[in-house]
């Protein structure tokens, strides 16, 4: 950008940080929400609590669905490390 523009645009500086900053926390719970360290951890305990009759037959295989919809979406396009934690 020119100067003149940058000088224009100065008023709204915090809104573009304000945006950078949202635009990478929202990026960062993206990478960790893919994880497929973290999606088959969560997949574990919710075995856990089937066993142990916390929920109903119904309930896990709802919440077994949208975890391995997850896990495929995140195998396809290589989201997340593999290790349970969001590369850096």
């Amino acid at each position: 950008m020119g100067l003149i523009s940058e000088v224009l645009l100065l008023p709204f500086a915090p809104v573009r940080g304000s945006g950078w900053v949202v635009q990478q926390v929202l990026r960062e719970a993206e990478r960790i929400y893919y994880d497929p360290a973290t999606i088959r951890a969560e997949l574990a305990r919710l075995e856990e609590r089937l066993e142990s009759g916390e929920m109903s037959e119904e309930e896990f295989d709802r919440q077994e669905d949208e975890l391995l919809d997850r896990l495929e979406t995140a195998t396809r396009t290589g989201a997340g490390t593999g290790d349970g934690t969001a590369p850096r």
